[in-house]
């Protein structure tokens, strides 16, 4: 049976909150309200980003960004989202179909991580990870991202503790979710951090020093 804890007043007030703002906001990406604002300041026209997971993230990215690569594994989707990068005549982003692997293989050695070998150390001012093998992903991405860039972690209250409201957070009594998130916390302790909620999901965005 599913789990409704989670469905207190407020986070249903929280939940109808966000799906009014979706449906008023239907270009922007799904990540959090906050961290959309603080990225529409800080993105520059000149910058070159990463996403891993894609969807309105991508389109949203290409109207702002000189260069996009965006990584997905799942060819129904990749479709997708190609006819719309095709019909907004968008031509600045790589768009890499990357399976996920196979059951036997670990995150850290399928072929969709593999795709972080691709790029040069520094190389690269954000990185969304929104997708699949997150830990990896994170751990082989943040020596790509330059210094003062982004790296953009979505529901990152599933993996690093935090005192967010919203479900199926990690709490300091429970500390990260794995040891290659503890790991990763330690590594990112020395970054600049701006973590927001919107009461159902996180985003965090860490600058690198």
């Amino acid at each position: 049976m599913r789990n409704l804890r989670h469905w207190t007043a407020r986070y249903v007030y929280n939940r109808t909150r966000l799906m009014l703002r979706e449906h008023s906001y239907p270009d922007d990406p799904w990540i959090t309200p906050e961290a959309v604002r603080l990225l529409t300041s800080m993105l520059r026209p000149s910058d070159r980003g990463v996403e891993y997971g894609s969807g309105r993230s991508t389109i949203w990215f290409a109207e702002r960004v000189g260069q996009l690569t965006s990584v997905e594994h799942n060819e129904q989707w990749y479709a997708t989202v190609s006819a719309k990068l095709k019909n907004r005549g968008l031509s600045n982003v790589d768009y890499i179909l990357a399976p996920r692997g196979q059951p036997k293989e670990l995150g850290s050695t399928s072929e969709y991580t593999r795709t972080a070998f691709s790029f040069a150390e520094v190389s690269i001012d954000f990185v969304l990870i929104d997708g699949l093998y997150r830990e990896y992903v994170t751990r082989l991405m943040m020596p790509k991202v330059k210094s003062g860039g982004l790296l953009i972690i979505d529901n990152v209250n599933w993996c690093l503790p935090s005192q967010t409201h919203a479900p199926y957070s990690r709490t300091a009594a429970l500390g990260p979710n794995g040891p290659v998130w503890a790991e990763l916390a330690r590594d990112l302790a020395d970054w600049r951090s701006i973590w927001t909620s919107s009461g159902v999901t996180d985003t965090a965005i860490f600058i690198k020093p």
